[in-house]
């Protein structure tokens, strides 16, 4: 790396050398693990930390990445961190990069190349929409998400969710490349870790706090609106219609995880938490079939899904 960045390794060893996470080469040759090395990581470093290195990034996401984006934009897989993402979003927060210029540069890019319409689309989305959807919502609603617990929890968030060994292994793997590199897709922050963090029913201010405290793109306006808001619903539904909750099928179905215990601990927590939240989604139509579902289960299952989770939750008190 650069000066700066042999600058910062130094003062974090110094003075942060117990903290979560690690200082060496987030992304080396051996993170892509089965994707060719030109398809799975940035070009090869840390984090872009200059102008000149921040346009190389962009340049590398928009030549190489961007046509399969659309694609696998929602596909998680242990495998990779990066997938056909961009990572731009700590470049973009940092003004090292505008919008401007990265929605020109992929438009640019398109124009002279076979570039799919639901990559570009998808993409373009997420820059001048989803992220300026979120500033404008941190603007207006902010102080009031952040102050609001809808649900009620209190439960804190126990060591092992910073460690990665919770024993839940999609959540195990996501946590693992946070703390290698400080980041992972929006479909692990939101269906992985925001998904099953609502199920445990953890106190949105300890999810805050995990969020801030994870992730190289955190910063306050980025996470009110998408924790209080969208993964934790904290906020009542200022920005969203429902909870984004599911059981282990939706995972297996996005990603490569492994089958596994880790299974029925998920699908009872999603049973359980329809069953105890039912007065909030029998309100919604879509949601309230699921509660009938469970209440027409064999009542063997059901005890087994309730039983599942409270004995998972009771370990987490525990740790």
């Amino acid at each position: 790396g650069n000066a700066f960045v042999q600058e910062a390794r130094e003062y974090v060893e110094m003075n942060f050398k117990d903290n979560y996470g690690t200082t060496i080469h987030p992304f080396n040759e051996n993170d892509g693990n089965g994707l060719s090395s030109k398809q799975a990581m940035e070009p090869p470093g840390f984090y872009a930390v200059t102008f000149e290195e921040a346009e190389k990034a962009l340049n590398y996401f928009a030549e190489e990445r961007l046509a399969l984006f659309g694609v696998y934009e929602d596909a998680m897989t242990a495998k990779s961190p990066v997938l056909y993402h961009s990572m731009l979003s700590p470049l973009l927060n940092t003004g090292l990069l505008t919008p401007q210029q990265v929605i020109d540069k992929v438009l640019d890019t398109a124009a002279g190349s076979e570039i799919p319409l639901n990559s570009l689309e998808g993409f373009i989305r997420q820059v001048t929409g989803w992220r300026e959807f979120i500033r404008i919502v941190y603007e207006r609603e902010g102080s009031t998400q952040r102050t609001e617990n809808y649900w009620g929890f209190t439960r804190k968030i126990p060591p092992s969710f910073w460690k990665g060994n919770t024993g839940i292994h999609p959540v195990d793997e996501v946590i693992k490349k946070v703390l290698n590199s400080g980041y992972t897709h929006h479909i692990e922050r939101l269906m992985v870790m925001g998904n099953f963090f609502l199920l445990c029913e953890f106190d949105p201010d300890d999810v805050y706090r995990w969020f801030m405290e994870m992730f190289i793109d955190a910063y306050d306006w980025v996470m009110v609106p998408n924790v209080y808001g969208m993964t934790q619903f904290a906020d009542g539904g200022i920005m969203t219609t429902k909870p984004y909750i599911s059981g282990s099928n939706y995972l297996m179905k996005m990603g490569d995880w492994n089958k596994g215990p880790w299974q029925s601990i998920w699908d009872g927590l999603f049973w359980r938490f329809m069953h105890v939240h039912r007065d909030y989604f029998l309100k919604n139509p879509r949601l309230g079939m699921l509660v009938r579902t469970f209440d027409k289960m064999d009542p063997a299952k059901r005890n087994l899904h309730l039983s599942n989770a409270e004995s998972f939750l009771a370990s987490l008190d525990m740790d």
